[in-house]
């Protein structure tokens, strides 16, 4: 005979109804715990995770006013108010059993019980405790969808040779549960790669969830992404899961990979090997169906040669690699993303009829926009608002230089010719002083001195 899938705890002061109940109910269920004085209640509810309690109403001997069972029943719903509760009570306690289904009790069971109806009521229960579990579950997704729907996001826009290699390996790639890694420069895009293969995956019916990793500290990461139990540090006020449980059944997208630090990148590796988070506070460990993207702006590659990154953690997450063009190398789609853009925020701010002439728009193919798309975005919504006519000029695009025509993307600075002379004129700020200058660009003297020599500075 199967058993059903239920963690149930039982705590009564009478030895022979611990043994009797835990002797017949483990016949039918996958774990039966049983404890004789209730201060271990906090304790247990705090390790584990029990779908029902049964509890009695009296423990000390003499007192039959079920002030205790009471009390122990408030206590249990304020460690946990999802907790399934069902009160053992004696023939005489009825009056005081409806009082405390008044308070948060689901049922009661009368001592001595027929243990066909003890089975009948702890299964009833034990649906109502799920029913529970998924409407906290529902309340707490769709709590983090509305966050994540409040965000701008835009479809897509491009026709270039470059950007269409993009979309060509996003159909490919969506279908399948593969970990993806999407390698590009900030104002890119990634997140809408990371959304475009949610939306074209199996699992497009169920939640997307977009995590900014750059913006948790190290002291919040594992609340936030692995959850946490009531009482587990001084803000834990309720019971609460992390973004792996909330994306479970779905997509999560872990933006910024590469700022971890490489404690975090251990604990990160442990989950997505293993595909089970454990709550912050909590003993047992919950498992988690999730489609992995992840994505970053930084050279991993480099960040494992120089133990920056983990080479495992690497391999793990890039079972398939997107990389993004910058919109340098998709310059014929400029005009395409001004139009695009123009029209949203003349509708946005009730301007209509606004035009760009041609002569801006090749103006601003020459620009070499380092911050991307979302510069261009920017750029736009900015002429748009302070645009006084129907026509928008290069006069209301206050951009940086335009490079000459004649300049080809040879001629243009690579990253790492960027990177070289940013830290040249970092160490020139702060006297040559490496110390300084390390903490100034956020490095460690090690990972700076690699960079110095592999720069020869």
């Amino acid at each position: 005979m199967s058993k059903t899938e239920g963690k149930i705890l039982v705590v009564d002061d009478d030895i022979d109804v611990l043994t009797t109940a835990k002797m017949f109910l483990k016949q039918y269920f996958s774990v039966v715990q049983v404890d004789q004085n209730p201060e271990n209640i906090p304790k247990h509810l705090t390790q584990d995770n029990f779908d029902l309690i049964l509890l009695d109403m009296n423990f000390s001997k003499g007192d039959n006013d079920g002030t205790e069972g009471l009390f122990w029943l408030n206590k249990i719903l304020e460690i946990n108010p999802a907790t399934v509760v069902i009160l053992i009570t004696a023939y005489g306690e009825v009056d005081l059993a409806v009082k405390a289904i008044k308070n948060g009790a689901v049922d009661f069971v009368l001592k001595p019980w027929k243990n066909e109806k003890l089975l009948a009521t702890i299964n009833s229960s034990l649906k109502l405790s799920r029913s529970k579990k998924e409407v906290e579950q529902l309340k707490n997704t769709q709590k983090k969808l509305a966050e994540d729907g409040n965000r701008p996001y835009q479809e897509f826009v491009g026709n270039s040779p470059a950007i269409q290699q993009v979309f060509d390996l996003i159909d490919k790639v969506a279908s399948t549960d593969a970990n993806v890694l999407i390698l590009g420069e900030n104002g890119t895009g990634k997140e809408l790669v990371a959304r475009a293969l949610h939306r074209k995956s199996l699992r497009k019916n169920n939640v997307f969830i977009s995590v900014d990793l750059g913006a948790i500290s190290e002291t919040l990461f594992e609340s936030e992404l692995f959850g946490h139990v009531k009482g587990a540090f001084t803000d834990a006020k309720e019971n609460r899961p992390g973004s792996f449980e909330l994306a479970s059944g779905g997509s999560i997208f872990l933006d910024e990979i590469g700022n971890l630090s490489l404690p975090l990148q251990a604990k990160l590796l442990t989950v997505i090997q293993n595909r089970e988070v454990k709550r912050v506070g909590a003993n047992r460990k919950t498992n988690v169906d999730i489609r992995l993207i992840c994505a970053t702006n930084l050279p991993l590659y480099q960040m494992v040669e120089t133990d920056e990154f983990r080479q495992d953690l690497l391999y793990r997450i890039n079972t398939v690699e997107i990389r993004l063009p910058s919109l340098r190398e998709r310059k014929e789609d400029v005009p395409l993303l001004i139009q695009h853009f123009l029209e949203i925020y003349s509708k946005k701010y009730k301007k209509n009829n606004l035009r760009i002439d041609q002569g801006t728009i090749s103006k601003l193919k020459k620009y070499q926009w380092p911050g991307n798309v979302r510069e261009l975005q920017h750029a736009v919504e900015r002429a748009v608002i302070l645009s006084t006519g129907n026509q928008i000029n290069a006069a209301d695009f206050p951009l940086g230089p335009i490079l000459p025509s004649k300049q080809t993307a040879q001629e243009v600075m690579t990253l790492e010719d960027m990177e070289q002379k940013f830290i040249r004129d970092a160490l020139e700020r702060n006297m040559g002083n490496v110390s300084k200058t390390a903490k100034e660009l956020g490095l460690t003297r090690t990972a700076l001195y690699r960079r110095l020599n592999k720069h020869g500075l």
